[in-house]
């Protein structure tokens, strides 16, 4: 390798006092050359982004660097005077956030916010501000660059959000470049347009790239070395084809162990018996405009029909914003439908009286997204998960009772259940999201992403507690993902959604290896690192 641009030599990041341990990275030693990719792959908690936010100086409040060197430049960052450290963030390194929307001021314009690295760092003008922003967005392939620069970050989409990140983080002409997480929340084939446009800035540019991840499919599509952290220490390191094809540590091995084949399992008989039937179900929002001028009409979900087999899981695949979690909610009755049917066991929901539906809601429980933002951080884990049994008239103490015994099913310490949500790891709390959908002893359950946002190994404990729940309590499910990797592995029946629309439905199997619509076709051959570890080549 050629001289390094930046270098980290023995790293030591020392936790406050009081902390689970005493520090949050341990003798990290990293070098990335001008021109090439590193990524730095883990769990959470193991140190990938303390590694990133120790490079910016970026420490929380207790948190500081205690030993070794960060040098870049001929210089330690490390020991920089804070007013010095200024000059090289942006400047000199630049960063991509995982989050934009947080990264982002909700108050600002996307142009304005962009326009501020030239302000601080250079001494251009407002007509060259200017120039340069339309620039980059245009570099950075936003649609509509003008509209996009006097766009504050709600109006974009995530992608959109991402991308205006990269052109602030680019805006400058960074030696070294870090992407903590880019694209862990975006859809597989806005995922492949972030990454084939970090790459192809990189060559042109010869940018050093820092790249952080948990996808093991991101690290084969984009990697030129690979770092494995655990526990705040590096593991393993080499090239990429090395550490991904020939991995020598345990932690390594099993990590990659975890990433989901693309090829669906051999198919399991399924009931002929419908629990769930979706008829011709619609659901359209209409916002904004005064008096009827300028008012947007979103067809959320046009037309869809759908059948959940007995003891099936039906998938509900496609990007953002094609309809699946409105359809999720429509089925819940979250969202009432415009038209259309629900049938559960022959009762449509659809068209419940609220007082009624509140009876069918112990039959149909819903998994969201989110764990952490739809559990009440004031409450204890065991009363979220005994709570929709009080309600449904079960005494307090058989409620709670009941609750540490579902702890028990879903993997979870019973003794545990006394503690907080916050007091808990993102694995755990869906865990805790799944024992309150259980605990009213559904018949379907519908999951709403529900393990988009977990590691792979975690997500790999979820799904199997999924299978193995599905069989020993007969659950039907109806899972929402845009992973097809996870897609594959737990679902019967797969439904591709298209601007509200299913373009595709069938077997996973049949969609997976032999997908008829193009759009679906789009999708499979936009996953990063699709051939890795021996994931199935889905015909164009």
């Amino acid at each position: 390798m050629t001289a390094p641009v930046l270098a980290l030599d023995r790293l030591g990041v020392r936790l406050p006092p009081g902390a689970d341990r005493s520090h949050a990275l341990q003798d990290v030693s990293l070098a990335i050359a001008a021109g090439e990719i590193l990524c730095v792959v883990g769990e959470s908690g193991s140190g990938k982004s303390m590694t990133a936010n120790a490079v910016m100086r970026l420490l929380p409040v207790g948190v500081a660097i205690d030993g070794g060197q960060v040098r870049f430049d001929g210089r330690d960052l490390a020991s920089l005077p804070e007013a010095e450290m200024r000059r090289v963030r942006g400047a000199g390194i630049a960063m991509i956030f995982q989050e934009p929307m947080t990264a982002l001021n909700p108050l600002r314009t996307i142009g304005d916010q962009i326009g501020e690295m030239f302000g601080i760092h250079t001494g251009l003008g407002r007509a060259a501000v200017h120039e340069r922003v339309q620039a980059l967005l245009e570099e950075v392939r936003i649609p509509d660059p003008v509209r996009a620069a006097r766009a504050y970050p709600h109006e974009l989409s995530g992608g959109q959000r991402q991308r205006a990140m990269i052109a602030m983080a680019l805006a400058l002409d960074p030696k070294v470049l870090i992407a903590d997480e880019p694209t862990t929340a975006l859809d597989v084939t806005t995922q492949a347009q972030i990454l084939a446009l970090i790459r192809d800035l990189q060559r042109r540019k010869g940018t050093a790239v820092l790249f952080i991840t948990h996808d093991f499919g991101v690290v084969a599509e984009i990697a030129d070395r690979v770092a494995v952290m655990q526990h705040g220490r590096v593991v393993e390191e080499g090239p990429a084809a090395e550490v991904l094809e020939r991995p020598r540590h345990p932690y390594t091995r099993q990590l990659i162990a975890a990433v989901p084949p693309l090829k669906a399992p051999p198919p399991r008989p399924l009931s002929d018996e419908p629990i769930l039937a979706i008829a011709h179900l619609s659901k359209t929002y209409r916002t904004g405009g005064f008096l009827g001028r300028g008012a947007r009409v979103t067809h959320a979900v046009r037309d869809v029909s759908l059948v959940l087999p007995r003891g099936g899981t039906l998938g509900i695949v496609g990007e953002s914003g094609s309809g699946k979690s409105t359809l999720a909610r429509c089925i819940v009755r979250l969202v009432d439908p415009d038209q259309g049917s629900v049938r559960l066991e022959g009762t449509d929901l659809a068209t419940l009286p609220r007082a009624a539906m509140r009876g069918q809601t112990r039959h149909i429980q819903m998994v969201f997204q989110d764990p952490f933002g739809s559990l009440n951080p004031r409450r204890r884990a065991g009363e979220l998960v005994a709570q929709g049994p009080i309600v449904h008239g079960m005494p307090r103490a058989q409620a709670m009772a009941r609750a540490r015994e579902l702890f028990a099913l879903v993997g979870l310490d019973p003794a545990s259940a006394d503690r907080y949500p916050h007091e808990f790891s993102g694995g755990q709390r869906q865990r805790i999201g799944l024992a309150r959908a259980l605990a009213l002893e559904p018949r379907v359950l519908v999951a709403d992403e529900p393990v988009s946002a977990l590691d792979v190994s975690v997500q790999a404990q979820v799904l199997a507690l999924l299978a193995d729940l599905r069989l020993r309590l007969g659950l039907s499910i109806v899972f929402i993902t845009h992973d097809l990797r996870v897609a594959a592995q737990i679902c019967d029946l797969v439904a591709v959604m298209k601007d509200g629309e299913v373009v595709e439905h069938g077997p996973a199997g049949a969609v997976f290896e032999r997908p008829r619509h193009a759009y679906t076709k789009a999708l499979l051959e936009s996953i990063p690192g699709r051939e890795f570890g021996g994931l199935a080549q889905a015909p164009a």
